[in-house]
């Protein structure tokens, strides 16, 4: 059984490694991967051995928890802990200047212990709220024997701060009468919370309303249908007749054979055969709207022995039908869970990522303690106030904000940059795929064509292609572009072989096919995948979400169903396809960025670290980076980090 279940209570790659890690140790679980990003876990598991409830218990063990229970929703969840979170980093960065105010003399006291004393309740309130979270984090992995980014904030905060208390109240007598220049780091432990605070905040923001895309595919589907029920009666005479009676009840309630009629406006609750049909039009039939499916305006004329998906509405007339498929056997609820699972899954960036978190905070925790080691073994007691300040500097420059900030930073450039372009970009695994993008498989309807609206669909069947369905603008220019980037373009279309032959020849498509159903557009996508190529997905309606949900990258059109802008990692706002190979063109210079915003914070590390450290001395060179520089290189390779990737506003 295979089961995607939501994830509260993951801060960082390190938590969901842990988490993944935890669930695929249990008995009973075949596979199980944690996103981070989508904030679930989409397990595959024997039933027979191990229940929801059981890991459950696993995890709220390690300090996270897993949304089992119907009476909770991890939306509202999500929502408290966001609005939470950002009123934690408005407040600690009010806490940051205050401090920084004090640290830096812009402020008239000149004494500098009422100055530390002032500093040291400040730092002390910032992390006893707005960094409480990290500590709480910190120790629930601590007693598992496991570490994260919490971690490591937790040991660089409360180090500074507890040297900084120190030095406060006996900095003069310890170190000062024996000839040491003793300071303070206050601000590096506020700073350092809310440089945390500020990335995560922003890392929250991208994902805001993640969910939206399958609360609006279960809205497809009505709550309540009318059940038709027959009864037989005898007269005063004795003879038998058969009278119907017809009544609205839970849709829960529709099992398979049950006749549901469906009226003039109403969607159809469930999947199932037409046994009756009328309309003003015609007698016997029926005219359903089955745009959701099939892509196409025109509505579909329904006889007795036709089928009807749930979702579809009728637009014409009425009907009855015998249910086939009911609950989580419909159509619609498998293009549902196609899109809950494909939102659970990971980038394949952030593997790697996971691997790194794995072993990032324990190395970083080994180094400070083998610095405050070495210092003290090579020095006895004298040294003990340089071995404590050398493991501080290394727990404070290594703190990872210029790491955690270097992919947000550009990306909200870029996305602002793409806003520009009406092109909405959600989150950086659309913009790694999108460079590597070569082949797009698109859909017609809405997508590349626009129905005339003047023509009744009555009417259409009689018209020329080029009088009902035109081609958008620049859509062939859009066309040439993809090819001269090496982009190969399949067009996908749910109508006749005649039209979609026609319209891919005026597009300058040479790849397509006619008479798609949903299924047919997402094996479309996996069949190009299996031949190893990186696939983007263009659709504009609900038909279209199976297939954008598995694409490597998805694509909406922003005057498509709002299911699939939800559903879809880019969206274009206009009808100007060339937007499309901007989108890759953007894709390519942003990821370049990232690349280059994480070699720098690596290389930051790399560096600073052994200075931080002290190696310097080992050849005799009296340098090395004292805890308050240590914070002000952190400071400034955030900085960095955000000014190279404005750069992008410039185009480089």
């Amino acid at each position: 059984m295979k089961q995607t279940i939501p994830v509260v209570g993951m801060a960082c790659s390190a938590c969901s490694a842990n988490v993944e890690r935890r669930l695929n140790e249990l008995k009973g679980i075949k596979s199980a991967s944690v996103n981070l990003a989508s904030r679930s876990a989409v397990v595959e598991y024997a039933p027979e051995v191990i229940t929801p409830e059981e890991m459950k218990c696993e995890i709220n063990q390690l300090g996270y928890d897993l949304i089992i229970e119907k009476d909770r929703s991890a939306e509202e969840i999500g929502k408290r802990e966001y609005t939470l979170l950002r009123r934690k980093t408005l407040l600690s960065w009010a806490f940051a200047i205050a401090v920084m105010s004090l640290s830096m003399g812009w402020t008239d006291l000149d004494s500098k212990d009422f100055n530390n004393q002032i500093s040291l309740i400040i730092a002390m309130a910032n992390i006893a709220y707005c960094g409480w979270g990290f500590y709480k984090s910190a120790w629930r992995q601590i007693k598992h024997g496991n570490a994260n980014m919490d971690t490591l904030v937790t040991l660089s905060t409360t180090v500074s701060f507890a040297f900084s208390a120190f030095n406060t109240f006996e900095g003069e007598a310890t170190w000062g009468v024996r000839g040491l220049e003793w300071h303070t780091y206050f601000d590096a432990s506020v700073m350092i919370i809310t440089f945390v605070l500020t990335g995560r905040l922003i890392e929250e923001k991208a994902k805001d309303g993640t969910a939206s895309s399958i609360r609006e595919l279960m809205g497809m589907v009505p709550k309540t249908a009318h059940v038709v029920t027959k009864e037989e009666i005898m007269d005063e005479a004795g003879n038998k007749t058969e009278r119907s009676e017809m009544r609205d009840v839970p849709l829960s309630t529709i099992e398979k054979g049950d006749i549901v009629e469906v009226r003039s406006g109403e969607k159809v609750p469930v999947d199932g055969e037409v046994t009756w049909a009328t309309s003003f039009m015609k007698e016997d039939a029926a005219y359903v709207d089955e745009s959701m499916i099939s892509g196409e305006p025109t509505p579909t004329e329904k006889k007795k022995g036709a089928k009807a998906l749930a979702g579809t509405m009728v637009c014409q007339g009425k009907f009855r039908m015998k249910a086939r498929q009911v609950g989580e056997e419909t159509a619609i609820a498998h293009i549902i869970e196609t899109v809950r699972e494909a939102q659970g899954s990971k980038a394949p960036v952030q593997r790697m990522v996971d691997k790194v978190a794995r072993v990032f905070v324990p190395v970083v925790c080994g180094m400070a303690m083998v610095t405050f080691v070495a210092w003290w073994v090579a020095g006895g007691n004298k040294h003990l106030p340089q071995a404590i300040m050398s493991a501080v500097a290394v727990l404070v420059v290594a703190c990872p904000c210029a790491m955690g900030l270097a992919t947000p930073t550009a990306l909200m450039v870029g996305i602002g940059k793409a806003a520009k372009k009406q092109i909405l970009i959600k989150d950086a695994s659309a913009l790694e795929q999108l460079r590597k993008t070569d082949a797009i498989v698109t859909d017609k309807t809405g997508t590349l064509t626009i129905a005339n609206q003047q023509v009744d669909f009555t009417q259409a069947e009689g018209l020329a292609l080029e009088e009902r369905e035109r081609l958008k603008p620049h859509a062939r220019d859009a066309m040439e572009m993809l090819k001269k980037q090496g982009i190969e373009v399949h067009m996908m279309s749910g109508d006749k072989e005649e039209a979609v032959k026609y319209w891919a020849g005026q597009a300058g498509i040479q790849h397509y096919r006619s008479k798609v159903m949903p299924q047919d557009k997402e094996n479309m996508v996996k069949e190009l995948q299996s031949k190893g190529k990186h696939v983007a997905m263009i659709g504009d309606g609900i038909n279209d979400t199976q297939a954008l949900a598995v694409a490597d990258v998805s694509i909406a059109m922003g005057k498509g169903a709002d299911v699939a802008m939800d559903v879809a990692q880019v969206t274009l706002m206009g009808d100007d396809l060339r937007r499309i190979p901007e989108a890759v063109e953007l894709s390519r210079k942003t990821v370049k960025k990232i690349r280059e915003n994480l070699f720098w914070a690596f290389i930051y590390n790399v560096v600073s670290i052994p200075l931080a450290g002290g190696i310097l001395h080992v050849w005799g060179i009296e340098f090395q980076i004292t805890p308050m520089w240590a914070a002000a290189l952190m400071a400034m390779s955030s900085v960095s980090v955000v000014l190279n990737s404005l750069r992008l506003k410039l185009g480089k």
